[in-house]
């Protein structure tokens, strides 16, 4: 069986966000199904709602179209947390980056698709970093502001 690939929350985030590009590409990556965290799901929300408006009742009902496309979100515990410790020390990633990183080392993943980290890169010689984004220049100021803005600065507020 393939390994399974790890999403980021912008992946999240585009797959929903209106008139942006990298919209359908998010949307073929969901589809294929995946894993996602809890954190990612938790910054999915704080972004949905703040940053693009949407009324709780959507916020729900794609929080739960995500969870059946990618079952068993993966919890942060304090392994998940010491581990993000020592990736955020050595790649120099703030510690939410490293989370993300971290639950998909323990996911077993050996893709993590996230627009925020160094595409190519590979993590503890199982992980590669890859910006989905990268290769079509899909670019949108307008939902790389939304995204930049809230979730590369996870857990400020």
């Amino acid at each position: 069986m393939p390994a399974k690939h790890f999403l980021d929350t912008n992946v999240l985030i585009y797959a929903v966000a209106k008139n942006d590009p990298r919209a359908s590409k998010s949307e073929a990556l969901l589809a294929s199904g995946g894993i996602v965290s809890i954190q990612s799901l938790n910054e999915f929300v704080s972004v949905a709602r703040r940053k693009l408006g949407m009324p709780w009742k959507e916020v729900k009902d794609f929080l739960d179209l995500i969870c059946i496309l990618c079952p068993d979100p993966v919890p942060i515990s304090l392994d998940t947390h010491k581990l993000a410790l020592a990736i955020a020390e050595r790649h120099g990633y703030g510690i939410y980056d490293a989370l993300i990183a971290s639950a998909a080392l323990e996911s077993g993943c050996k893709t993590l698709y996230s627009e925020d980290l160094q595409d190519g890169q590979i993590i503890n010689r199982q992980l590669t970093i890859r910006n989905p984004f990268h290769d079509a220049g899909l670019k949108s100021a307008h939902t790389e502001e939304l995204v930049l803005d809230d979730v590369s600065t996870r857990g400020q507020q």
